[in-house]
């Protein structure tokens, strides 16, 4: 049964909602009176700025509750009075990236132009974040980041004849494109860190050996396109290419939903 598959890919909104809403939401919410005693040296926003780094430079799987107390100057005990959790900790990292990330002006830009914006801030984010394209949003993040990056990002398709429901799926096909993508990219990157190669010499040393161990007449396509499109990007996959041309074929996707609208 599906149920027993386990569920290993971070999850957005899988703490506590109460103690997550209070954290993402902690600048705009009262504050409450202070305690009396020795002055806190640390606080949240400081925590959550530790842990982004720490994501950043090593990977999500690095940011355990333990190793942010440690690069943060902390007990990890003293942690869990900021933060309750991992999980709350990755919602509030994913609403730091959103509430920051550039956001440009394309009022009056057709609407093509507008949703190719949202898809290219989306992709720099997420290159400049590789991380936080492995976690999962199905449950999004619930912050004031998230909320001013979603209002911003439907208002690429606002005034087009779209019911709001439409709105909201069209918009999250584009963002599951980037996500993908992104993954994809992250997974490129790694390996080529890993093998110490990039494509074209990666290429260059698998090439001659599969032309020695493979019939072109028995495989005719695969042989031709493949060779065709090797030569074209330098390798078997161009994470440039790969975006812009998905990209627009999304943009092409709702031409027509566009139009009936």
């Amino acid at each position: 049964m599906c149920d027993s598959i386990p569920v290993t890919t971070p999850r957005a909104g899988s703490g506590d909602p109460a103690r997550t809403i209070a954290l993402l939401w902690r600048h705009a919410l009262p504050t409450p009176s202070p305690r009396r005693g020795p002055r806190q040296g640390l606080d949240v926003d400081l925590l959550v700025e530790r842990a982004v780094a720490l994501a950043d430079a090593d990977g999500l799987e690095a940011v355990t509750m333990r190793k942010v107390a440690s690069v943060a100057g902390t007990a990890p005990m003293t942690l869990y009075t900021y933060v309750p959790g991992r999980a709350e900790l990755i919602d509030l990292m994913l609403d730091h990236l959103y509430a920051r990330m550039p956001r440009a002006d394309v009022a009056g830009l057709p609407w093509r132009e507008r949703v190719r914006t949202v898809a290219d801030e989306n992709r720099e984010l997420l290159e400049t974040h590789p991380w936080a394209a492995s976690v999962s949003t199905t449950r999004p993040t619930l912050g004031p980041g998230a909320t001013a990056k979603y209002d911003h990002e439907l208002a690429a398709l606002d005034g087009l004849g779209l019911d709001d429901v439409t709105m909201d799926a069209a918009l999250d096909w584009v963002l599951a494109f980037v996500q993908g993508w992104a993954r994809s990219a992250a997974a490129a990157a790694a390996t080529r860190q890993d093998t110490a190669m990039d494509e074209e010499q990666w290429w260059a040393t698998a090439g001659p050996l599969l032309e020695r161990a493979m019939d072109p007449a028995a495989y005719p396509l695969a042989s031709r396109v493949g060779t065709a499109s090797g030569q074209a990007q330098g390798g078997a996959w161009d994470p440039g290419r790969a975006f812009e041309f998905g990209r627009e074929r999304v943009l092409d996707g709702l031409t027509p939903l566009i139009k009936r609208g």
